[in-house]
């Protein structure tokens, strides 16, 4: 993971900025109430068809969800144009309190992209709980060629957290967020954002 010294910045700045580079969404310091980048800025046609996390001890699935096949290929034009453009940018996860006690967990996806090749594709991922930040988590995916099916999986590692922490996440589900900024070349291409509960069976 890179570690690095980046300024501050704040999400308004990012709004009116022509580009956002991975340095700029480093130095935010909460979670975005807004995506800051259009769908359409996928010129890459990166898809990701399907995710899965796992316990890295256990192995044992702790989530996954795959895309059906040929989801949305059929929709008529104006059935595309009523559909909300933010549809698929946002998760909601559901773990037991045992969640946050995991040390690594590893995150496989799987992803498709259109005709043009890819260098330089990264993730950087930021967690937080209210205005906290948890952890930020930096990925490189690689080159990826032109229509192409690719599967990588990440380790998070995730940090030691207090007792009363814990037990404040565990007490106000979907405070815990987060926003998933993916770059190409350093241009931010894609942002996905989600948000967790970890009160599940209790």
């Amino acid at each position: 993971m890179k570690v690095c010294s980046v300024p501050e910045t704040t999400e308004e700045d990012l709004l009116s900025s022509p580009a956002i580079s991975p340095e700029d969404v480093l130095g935010l310091q909460k979670v975005t109430e807004n995506y800051l980048c259009r769908p359409e800025e996928n010129v890459y046609d990166i898809d990701f068809t399907r995710f899965k996390i796992r316990d890295l001890e256990t192995s044992t699935v702790l989530f996954e969800i795959a895309k059906p096949p040929n989801a949305g290929q059929s929709a008529s034009y104006k059935d595309r144009r009523d559909i909300d453009p933010n549809a698929g940018r946002f998760v909601r996860y559901q773990f037991t309190p045992a969640f946050l006690r995991l040390r690594q967990v590893g995150a496989t996806v799987e992803f498709s992209v259109g005709d043009m090749p890819i260098d330089n594709f990264r993730m950087i991922e930021r967690h937080y709980f209210r205005e906290r930040l948890l952890k930020s988590f930096d990925f490189e995916f690689g080159f990826c060629m032109p229509s192409s099916r690719n599967t990588c999986e990440h380790i998070y590692e995730f940090p030691p957290l207090s007792e009363d922490v814990i037990r404040e996440m565990i007490l106000h589900p979907y405070e815990t967020q987060s926003d998933s900024f993916y770059f190409v070349d350093n241009k931010l291409v894609m942002h996905n954002k989600a948000d967790y509960s970890y009160n599940g069976g209790t």
